[in-house]
């Protein structure tokens, strides 16, 4: 396995995409953002075949040049999944990668007076766009989207919001079960903010003056500080944390707001979108620091017990914790395109 990059038997497309609902968003990000797109073997032989498309978001803290980081005796994502379709694998489908990046570090792919409008950007600025320019089949039953972490948390939301636009999931250790994979992290932010006089925003700019990541605190306060600004904003866009800052009471209604994301606690509101989905992958590693295979447990029986029917979902849990299961992103995508595929 070679240790630097390789040709592709496909092609990958970057472009800079000009997003208009993303101009003056809150945290004044960029609102011209990558977008890549890959079109597999064989795209640019025949000029009248379509293809199904899969929709790649990234997990907290994710931004696009990321998929390129090369680990040890493992490929990076975009070869791997061009390797499935150069080797016969799986039928060949369009690949689009997504950048929802914000200063906070991630937008949770939702609408939010604090960070931005995230899910209208993907859904109705940049899936027009690439059917327009690329040759999609573009349809609700060949497009799916598909993520790790938060953006398995995407994956799994935006289908139950935009059932017209997305027909198939993949989730890998996606975000739920709130009390499991959010709640732990209460206590240990209310620990660190002793150190900021319970005010992370007091943090927050002292973390945006130095090195990020040489404090204990940053990881924890971080990810509570954009899941609040994702899921909790006032509407003048200032983040409300979902618990007291120097006890850890939680605030209810506040809190509330935050399950009201749980795509557990999704199901039953938005059963009929999943009962209209063609496939839906569900996995995480046994060992997840953030108990997400409790999750995904949680999240398929929910299905079921929705009438989701048992064929439409593949459901796994494998021995590993929350990093390095990217050796799975083509496992699904594999599968995705074999259901996507028209002759399927």
């Amino acid at each position: 396995m070679l240790p630097w990059k390789s040709d592709l038997a496909g092609r990958l497309d970057e472009h800079e995409f000009d997003s208009g609902l993303l101009r003056g968003n809150p945290l004044d990000d960029p609102h011209r953002r990558p977008l890549w797109v890959y079109v597999p073997p064989g795209y640019d032989d025949d000029p009248g075949r379509r293809y199904p498309s899969v929709y790649v978001i990234q997990g907290y803290t994710g931004h696009l040049a990321m998929w390129r980081n090369r680990t040890p005796f493992r490929v990076p994502f975009p070869e791997a999944a061009d390797q499935v379709f150069a080797r016969g694998e799986a039928p060949p489908v369009i690949v689009v990668y997504v950048d929802a990046w914000t200063a906070y570090g991630g937008s949770q792919f939702v609408d939010s007076a604090g960070t931005g409008p995230y899910h209208s950007y993907l859904c109705d600025e940049v899936v027009p766009w690439v059917d327009a320019r690329y040759r999609t089949l573009a349809d609700r039953d060949h497009r799916a989207i598909s993520g790790k972490s938060s953006g398995g948390f995407g994956a799994m939301i935006t289908p139950m919001l935009r059932p017209d636009l997305f027909g198939a999931l993949a989730t890998h250790a996606g975000d739920t079960l709130y009390e499991y994979c959010y709640l732990p992290d209460f206590a240990r932010a209310v620990r660190h903010l002793r150190d900021f006089d319970g005010d992370i925003h007091k943090w927050w700019a002292d973390f945006r003056s130095r090195t990020s990541f040489t404090h204990p605190a940053d990881d924890t306060l971080l990810g509570v500080l954009g899941c609040s600004a994702a899921f909790s904003a006032r509407p003048d866009g200032t983040p409300e944390l979902p618990f007291d800052p120097r006890t850890g009471v939680l605030r209810e209604e506040v809190w509330r707001r935050w399950l009201d994301w749980d795509p557990v606690r999704m199901v039953p509101r938005y059963a009929e979108a999943l009962r209209s989905l063609r496939a839906i992958w569900i996995d995480a590693g046994t060992r997840d620091e953030y108990q997400l295979d409790l999750g995904a447990q949680a999240f398929r029986d929910a299905l079921l017990a929705h009438g989701v029917t048992e064929d439409v979902i593949r459901f796994e849990l494998f021995d590993a914790g929350h990093g390095a299961i990217e050796y799975r992103y083509p496992q699904a995508l594999t599968w995705l395109a074999h259901h996507l595929h028209p002759t399927s």
